[in-house]
Order: C-alpha cells, then sequence, then structure tokens
C-alpha cells in the first residue's frame, strides 16, 4: 500500500495544474507533464500553512487542478471490465461519479505525504501518427528508499486530440488491475451499486495530515 501511495503522490504532483487551461498545451503530453510539475511544487509550497490547518483543502485544489487531466470515464470503464456490459446506465453514470469522488479523496490524502521529493521527467519523444495511448517514464527520487520508475498511462482524444492520464504501471504491476482485483468480487457479489456506495462512503472521510491521529 505504501509503494502506491507514493505513485498515486506523483501522479498528482505530475498531473495536477495551478495556471490556466489555455495555458497548457495537452496535445503535447511531455511538454505537459513538465510544465504541470513545477506549477504544483510551487503552490503546494504557497498553501502548506492553510493546508496544515485545514488539510481539507487538499481536497478542493484537486478538485480545481488535477482531475480535468484525468479521464475518469474511461478509466472506470476499464475497471469494471467484463461488468460493464450488465450494468445499466445509471449505474455506469452512478459508479462514474463515485469513482471521481474516490479519487478526489485519494489524490488529496496523498498529497499530504509532499516532502520536497525531485522527480525527473522522460524526455520528450515524437509520438508515432495515430498512437492513442503511450506511456511516459518517471522517476521519483528520494534520498529515503531506492529510486522509483513509474509509467504513467495516457489517451488521446480523437476529438480533441488532447491527452489525459487514466493509469500508471509500477514494476510491471497496473494501478487499474490492482484496483480491479480488490473490487471485483464485490462488483460480483453485491452488484455494482454496492461497490458505488462504498466508493462514495470512503471519499466523504476527512484528510488527515501524516502522523495526526
Amino acid at each position: 500500500m505504501k509503494a502506491w501511495l507514493g505513485i498515486f503522490m506523483a501522479l498528482v504532483t505530475l498531473l495536477s495544474v495551478g495556471v490556466k487551461a489555455e495555458n497548457i498545451d495537452k496535445t503535447k503530453p511531455y511538454e505537459m507533464m513538465a510544465q504541470v510539475s513545477e506549477v504544483t511544487f510551487a503552490r503546494l509550497k504557497a498553501e502548506q500553512s492553510a493546508i496544515q490547518s485545514n488539510p481539507n483543502i487538499l481536497k478542493t485544489i484537486v478538485n480545481e487542478e488535477l482531475m480535468p487531466y484525468v479521464n475518469v470515464k474511461y478509466a472506470a470503464y476499464k475497471l469494471l471490465g467484463t461488468h460493464l456490459k450488465k450494468t445499466s446506465a445509471e449505474e455506469r453514470a452512478e459508479f462514474v461519479v463515485a469513482f471521481r469522488e474516490y479519487l478526489v479523496a485519494s489524490y488529496a490524502q496523498v498529497l499530504t505525504l509532499y516532502t520536497d521529493q525531485e522527480i525527473t521527467l522522460e524526455k520528450a519523444k515524437a509520438i508515432p501518427k495515430g498512437k492513442k495511448i503511450i506511456s511516459v517514464r518517471v522517476d521519483i527520487l528520494d534520498s529515503a528508499r531506492p529510486t522509483v520508475k513509474v509509467d504513467f498511462k495516457l489517451r488521446k482524444n480523437k476529438k480533441t486530440e488532447e491527452w489525459q492520464a487514466f493509469d500508471m504501471v509500477a514494476e510491471g504491476v497496473s494501478l487499474l488491475s490492482t484496483k480491479q482485483s480488490e473490487w471485483n468480487g464485490k462488483i460480483r457479489k453485491e452488484g455494482i451499486s454496492s461497490v458505488s456506495k462504498e466508493l462514495a462512503s470512503l471519499a466523504k472521510q476527512p484528510i488527515r495530515l501524516e502522523g495526526s491521529k
């Protein structure tokens, strides 16, 4: 779990955006990730005092800055896998909303782990014409532990040609696949609505600073 928390933190750091969307060229994924990484570090440093007083501010930050750059619907549908065809439109919509709020809370909680980690990104390279999914390598450097290598998966919107994140893979393990295995049995036994309600409940829990009770 701790390993995934570090990876979650890297995703948030790399994909959060503290400037207006029109200043970010989302058709160039490598450049986009480099820009938002720098801006996010600056914002976290600037708002530490307020965050220490009210950690739930992190949910607002994630909602405003991160979520526009995550393809929640695509990720949610991939997570449902074979269950997707067995659900109604209403059930799918409910799950996407609950999954989004769960991600907001999860990313906000992970942001409490921010301690000036250094992150290096893969250099920009040509993307083959017609390629809709790419992986961008990121190295998370921390003096307290070995370097963590993570591949972030991004998908290109064929209409807008903009890229959004939908998964990350560390040491060959996909986050989506991990969560799919975690929730697959419950969906099969209790139904998708039960899982949606559980996610919604988890999302409402207050953000806690590391070390606080």
